[in-house]
């Protein structure tokens, strides 16, 4: 879940993002939503889940053992929420909060109900720093004893707990972010390999 604390900062929205994050001048194609995929991606408390969870945009993200389908948000509510509440997240799934720049990000885990894995992301698309494992909270867990995480860049990516270390996810790997049927890269890297 995205700080209180962030929401000062202005998020752009994924699609416009998605080119910056690719280093490239044109925008990319639409991203569909995760309604057409394969569900569940994810299961929730429903009292207290991000309402708009399944209908976000969908992005693809090609990491070097597993192709990723993230959701993500694209306004204050759905940010500020992540992924509250969710109980269960289908391998290769997760989500991506998309910054307006490359800066430290505060990530507070309220509601958290799942332990998860945190991937920072730099805006060329290479990963500086993965949080693994960040601590589950409940619906009662005292707000002082709720998880935080601090990284630095322009994206982060929550996955379930051991995801990013499963998909061959680690600081300096290059991640190719796709949308639609276009791909894009922002770094050199060796092509991902299955």
């Amino acid at each position: 879940m995205w700080s209180a604390a962030m929401r000062s900062n202005r998020l752009a929205r994924a699609a416009a993002s998605l080119a910056v994050f690719l280093a490239l001048g044109a925008a990319p194609a639409p991203s569909p939503s995760l309604v057409g995929l394969q569900p569940p991606l994810f299961k929730t408390v429903a009292a207290c889940a991000n309402p708009k969870l399944l209908g976000m945009p969908a992005v693809q993200v090609d990491a070097p053992k597993a192709t990723l389908h993230l959701v993500s948000a694209e306004d204050e509510k759905a940010r500020e929420l992540g992924l509250m509440c969710v109980t269960w997240i289908r391998p290769h799934s997760g989500m991506v909060f998309v910054f307006d720049r490359d800066d430290r990000w505060d990530f507070w885990m309220k509601n958290t109900l799942i332990s998860l894995d945190m991937v920072w992301v730099r805006p060329d698309g290479r990963v500086d720093s993965v949080a693994a494992r960040v601590p589950a909270s409940t619906r009662t867990t005292p707000d002082d004893k709720v998880a935080r995480r601090v990284g630095q860049g322009k994206f982060v990516i929550e996955l379930a707990a051991g995801e990013a270390a499963r998909d061959g996810i680690a600081p300096g790997v290059c991640l190719l972010m796709r949308t639609g049927d276009s791909p894009w890269r922002g770094c050199a890297s060796p092509e991902p390999t299955r």
